[in-house]
């Protein structure tokens, strides 16, 4: 049996959230597929299996909160087709003069007869459970295979059995039978399991369904936005100013060149790739906004890394475009266009989100005219972009 941990992904990273189990439990999986994705409080990361085998047991279930280091899943090696069959025993919570549910009531007639060849893991949990021999139990899954729902069929025909054989003979009910009846009903109707503090989602009605209050986890990523912003606004002398700038040569030259570039690159042409490279002109001219503060220094960057803010599928990110002052317009639409697809399915990596110089965020996509965009520390600054108009001007004293 193997530990699924939580693997280090990066220094300052001590703790992660399960965003999604790809697998579930008594799936067989081949080594290197993904089992589990967690989520950091930069980007989300996968954890694969370490061999082929079958996934035993999910010990920390979504939305879950788990450190580095902490078992997670187990994992059992095993070839495809075979399942791990664990050593089956006494229930703990039934006395061992229990009658098995096995020898209360024969086959039913409406399963299949052939006998189990391979158990899978979450079948023979409920065997234990119930004291049910394996060989008992019609198996009816590919291969021979005994399955959760053959054993849940099973034990479900043997409860009303035994409760038909107590209703007819009026006999007295043993402890032991009481035990096992309680156990039968367990995996009939499994009771209610006790809300955790901060991993599930609890709905809390007050008064009428009207005033329901639903409660859920915050994501570690919305909780990283939520500690930079307030961060930068402590610890930076924040300024923003306003400026408006004619668009209608850059739309101009869109549209005279986009079908060329598409049909060139495989890309469009869009505004960012713009406002990018007009970005590295204007910190070349203005070198302390591409410039930290480290300490009592001041670290002027010779190379610009832009951030590009991304509406994700969890929250805002800032994927970094790295040397844009090489790129061709191309190869940033490529590249922003693949950081946006990655953004949206949580695939973004740390060392993608590292190390920008300035930000670039775009308010216009979602209507916005003006906004006060909050630097990324340790950065000196960011520019937002806003929605494209139509509107009268004043050119040359003439509207």
């Amino acid at each position: 049996m193997v530990d699924i941990v939580v693997p280090s992904v990066g220094e300052s990273i001590s703790e992660v959230q399960i965003s999604k189990w790809l697998k579930k439990e008594g799936d067989w999986v081949a080594a290197g597929t993904d089992l589990v994705e967690l989520e950091t409080e930069k980007a989300s990361v996968q954890v694969s299996a370490p061999e082929d085998g079958i996934l035993v047991k999910i010990l920390k279930k979504d939305e879950e909160f788990a450190s580095v280091g902490d078992v997670i899943a187990s994992f059992q090696a095993a070839a495809k087709g075979a399942a791990g069959q664990p050593a089956t025993g006494q229930p703990a919570g039934v006395p061992p003069t229990a009658t098995p549910i096995a020898n209360t009531v024969s086959t039913p007639a409406n399963t299949a007869s052939q006998p189990a060849a391979h158990v899978m893991p979450s079948a023979q949990r409920m065997l234990d459970d119930n004291n049910v021999p394996a060989a008992n139990v019609p198996a009816t899954g590919p291969g021979g295979r005994l399955l959760k729902e053959d054993v849940s069929r099973y034990v479900a025909a043997a409860a009303n059995a035994v409760g038909s054989t107590i209703a007819s003979a009026g006999v007295a009910v043993s402890a032991a039978t009481t035990a096992a009846a309680k156990s039968v009903a367990a995996t009939i109707s499994p009771p209610a399991q006790p809300t955790t503090s901060h991993a599930t989602t609890a709905i809390v009605e007050q008064g009428s369904a009207n005033r329901a209050e639903e409660v859920k986890p915050m994501s570690m990523i919305r909780r990283t936005i939520a500690t930079r912003l307030v961060q930068a606004q402590h610890t930076a002398a924040l300024l923003t100013t306003f400026n408006e700038v004619d668009m209608q040569p850059v739309m101009s030259l869109r549209k005279k060149y986009q079908e060329a570039f598409l049909e060139k690159h495989g890309v469009k042409l869009g505004f960012m790739s713009f406002f990018a490279k007009a970005s590295c002109e204007a910190l070349k001219r203005y070198p302390s906004v591409n410039a930290e503060i480290r300490g009592s220094n001041v670290v002027y960057r010779k190379y610009f890394d832009i951030g590009i803010a991304i509406g994700g599928g969890k929250g805002l990110v800032v994927p970094v475009l790295r040397n844009v002052e090489k790129m061709g317009f191309a190869e940033i639409e490529r590249t922003i266009g693949e950081y946006a697809s990655r953004a949206m399915v949580n695939k973004l990596m740390p060392e993608d989100l590292e190390g920008g110089t300035f930000t670039i965020s775009n308010g216009g996509i979602y209507g916005s005219l003006l906004s006060t965009p909050i630097v990324n520390p340790p950065q000196s600054g960011i520019l937002g972009l806003h929605s494209i108009q139509e509107r009268p001007i004043a050119l040359n004293g003439e509207v």
